[in-house]
């Protein structure tokens, strides 16, 4: 028998459906824990924060969550947001607050084309597309720089002022992430997406910085496009697309439109990286929180179990997270599927379905 591993989790489920798949998720982990002959194990420790704490607390988490769970292995992030609480609260006030709290600095977002699963793309190739979305994911955009005045000069004269923070060092640590995670791909190539041509002063900046830090990476393709030219590279040549790295706005739109082209946003994982190991990763589902449906047992659990395998493979189980994602291709493979990808199962049936295939095939992959 192997060295035991125990890794401590906080797993904050937060709002609406985000409970739902956070326990599928966990599901499929205690089944590998069960499986591993004492290799590893987890334990888990419940945080309650989110929309409904918001409401009896007037806070998305407590004063010193950060404390609470920065010494943990990993963080397993539901879902936040609910109809009574404003967005911006409820996204600043726990999960930017968590990735900037914690400098989770690279946001990774896989793109994966799943066999039976529909996609609106008509491309030849279609089963075989997969790239990465590599996200800044503290500063740019999402900097939280400004404010709004003069709400004294009278109704329609009130001003706001949003403004960006692109740092040299924050620009070179995310584009040296994009090459490394490329050298680790088949195809070694990394696209970098600016908005430089309107945006003279921060995207200016990240572009001289990506020139300057590819000249270190001789093996790696590189290009370079303007964020809306490369949306529509997403629809009509998505098979040159490898490691595409962008800023936290542009990332965040240009990841969700990867996922509708894959078939739906409920099968897209995602990790809030700590790159340097100082303090705990997290890991979500790209979907939001989706009241309309929660409740009901259709929400589609893939992105929550995908993101459950990207945190297994940061925690050094690799093996393992390869094995739950082939479980999950050869479960939508048979049809089992929720409502969002044209399927009739429930939350419950997918992943059952999953753990299934992860009995039938753990005894051909070797754990090491």
């Amino acid at each position: 028998m192997n060295t035991k591993q125990h890794f401590r989790l906080a797993v904050i489920p937060g709002d609406g459906i985000g409970k739902e798949v956070i326990d599928e998720g966990l599901r499929v982990i205690n089944h590998l824990e069960k499986s591993s002959n004492g290799k590893f194990s987890f334990e888990t420790d419940y945080f309650p924060w989110g929309c409904e704490y918001y409401l009896e607390n007037g806070k998305m988490m407590a004063e010193d969550g950060l404390e609470q769970i920065k010494n943990h292995d990993a963080i397993y992030f539901g879902a936040v947001g609910f109809p009574n609480v404003p967005d911006h609260v409820s996204l600043w006030g726990l999960r930017i607050a968590i990735c900037q709290g914690l400098d989770q600095w690279a946001n990774i977002r896989p793109v994966e084309f799943l066999p039976g699963v529909e996609s609106p793309l008509n491309h030849p190739d279609r089963d075989h597309l997969n790239w990465v979305l590599v996200r800044e994911n503290t500063e740019g955009e999402y900097s939280g720089i400004g404010g709004r005045n003069f709400t004294g000069r009278g109704p329609g004269k009130e001003v706001a002022v949003q403004s960006s923070i692109f740092t040299e060092e924050g620009c070179e640590r995310i584009i040296r992430h994009a090459f490394e995670l490329a050298r680790t791909r088949k195809r070694k190539k990394v696209t970098s997406v600016t908005k430089s041509n309107a945006q003279q002063y921060g995207m200016v900046l990240w572009d001289e910085v990506f020139e300057r830090v590819s000249k270190d990476y001789p093996d790696v393709e590189t290009d370079q496009w303007l964020v809306d030219a490369m949306a529509a590279q997403f629809v009509l040549h998505p098979e040159d697309l490898e490691v595409v790295v962008a800023s936290n706005l542009l990332a965040d739109i240009l990841s969700d439109l990867g996922s509708a082209l894959a078939g739906s946003l409920g099968i897209a994982a995602s990790a809030n990286l700590n790159p340097d190991r100082k303090y705990p990763s997290m890991f979500e589902s790209v979907h939001g929180s989706a009241p309309d449906i929660a409740g009901q047992g259709i929400a589609n659990p893939i992105g929550a179990i995908g993101s459950a395998a990207l945190m297994l493979e940061n925690l050094g189980l690799q093996n393992e997270a390869e094995l739950i994602n082939k479980a999950i291709r050869e479960t939508t493979k048979e049809g089992l599927l929720t409502a969002d990808i044209g399927g009739k199962n429930s939350t419950k049936e997918v992943t059952d379905g999953i753990i299934s295939h992860l009995s039938k095939i753990h005894d051909k992959i070797k754990i090491t």
